[in-house]
């Protein structure tokens, strides 16, 4: 059971950050709570040079990194009898953020400084990266938030939480040679391509640009019909959707 609160805030009233499994503070017993230096250059070199190689050694940074989930104390059972509001039990419970479109993101934080200026009630859960990142995915949640709130508060998109949670290293997609393959194939069923190319749509968007070469002679809707059938090949790839964030087309004459 979720409660949902007028701030945005939803929280899991189970108390568990994630599906039954506790974790310790035991696991982490010499843990001062400091974050780890690597990641506080990585997360400012992204921030003040997005790209697709600043994102990558943010990624590998995040990767080897401690990361604390903040867990809170919601009321539960909570009842109105004549107008008054009646307060039952109170839990701990792992944070999830919604946005007004529906998405869902978790915040984890790089160090207690970060957390507690964030929210100094919360208590902080130390787990690896790959333990929080499983935990996004089993929440719903699309990104996780890094220090949220703080000067260097930066969004991790679904394929960077996929690569955590699968631990895998995470590539950009136009530099991921599973996405070429897959891409290869949707675009092998349209003879009409002479060839393809893949490059990255914006720095730091996470956005695949597949560039087709295509013959004169086509008109528009025969070309848009086209980049359709291959979107939707692409999209009907679960390994392929979680690799890549965002896709565009561009058209190039043979």
């Amino acid at each position: 059971m979720s409660h949902r609160h007028d701030s945005g805030i939803s929280a899991d009233s189970s108390g568990l950050p994630w599906h039954g499994r506790e974790l310790s503070d035991t696991d982490f017993a010499d843990d001062d709570g400091r974050p780890d230096p690597a990641v506080l250059a990585a997360l400012g070199a992204a921030l003040a040079d997005p790209s697709s190689e600043t994102e990558a050694a943010l990624l590998r940074a995040v990767a080897g990194a401690r990361w604390l989930v903040p867990i809170v104390a919601i009321a539960v059972d909570t009842e109105i009898h004549d107008g008054m509001r009646t307060e039952g039990h109170s839990e701990m419970a792992a944070v999830t953020l919604v946005a007004p479109d529906g998405g869902r993101a978790l915040p984890v934080f790089s160090g207690l400084t970060a957390l507690a200026a964030w929210n100094p009630q919360a208590r902080p859960v130390p787990v690896t990266a790959d333990r929080v990142a499983q935990a996004a995915v089993g929440e719903g949640c699309d990104t996780m938030l890094l220090d949220l709130g703080s000067d260097q508060a930066t969004v991790l998109r679904p394929s960077m939480v996929w690569a955590l949670a699968m631990r895998h290293e995470w590539r950009p997609a136009h530099d991921d040679p599973v996405v070429a393959e897959g891409v290869a194939a949707a675009v092998a069923a349209e003879p009409e391509v002479v060839t393809h190319v893949l490059s990255e749509g914006a720095p730091g968007a996470g956005v695949l640009r597949i560039t087709l070469v295509l013959p004169p002679g086509l008109d528009e809707s025969a070309i848009g019909a086209l980049a359709v059938r291959i979107g939707e090949r692409i999209a009907t790839d679960g390994e392929l959707r979680a690799r890549i964030d965002g896709l565009t087309f561009a058209i190039r004459p043979a």
